[in-house]
């Protein structure tokens, strides 16, 4: 892959951001691809596969709390990094951008909430045996 953009340059299986630790900005995936991974005491879900002009680490720019994910390259992957005030500029500039990014999150949202929903109605099936 070449690096012809703005991002950094990451390499297969490197870490882009860290389960637990703090972050406050979001990323765009500029080329290559990305793994979400949920770590736990016994191991490693992988969540999702991202692909280039997807983005994640949104909550950093809203929450001042730790990152819920692992996120690592696959393969080469550029990543661009960006901040809050970076992010407020460019929905100035233009304002689809606000609804394009509250549009994906509500869809991760939507996901999540049918994952939990799936995750309780086996819990229900288990404990009524």
């Amino acid at each position: 892959m070449k690096n012809k953009k703005l991002g950094k340059l990451y390499k297969d299986g490197e870490t882009i951001i860290k389960q637990g630790t703090p972050g406050n900005c979001l990323y765009v995936i500029q080329g290559g691809r990305a793994e979400v991974i949920y770590e736990t005491t016994k191991g490693e879900v992988k969540i999702a596969e991202l692909k280039e002009s997807d983005f994640f680490g949104e909550m950093g720019l809203f929450q001042q709390d730790v990152r819920s994910c692992t996120v690592r390259a696959v393969g080469e992957t550029n990543i661009l990094t960006v901040d809050k005030k970076s992010l407020l500029k460019s929905i100035h500039r233009d304002s689809s951008l606000a609804y394009r990014l509250l549009e994906k999150m509500s869809y991760r949202l939507r996901e999540a909430n049918k994952k939990i929903s799936i995750l309780h109605d086996l819990l229900d099936m288990v404990s009524i045996r």
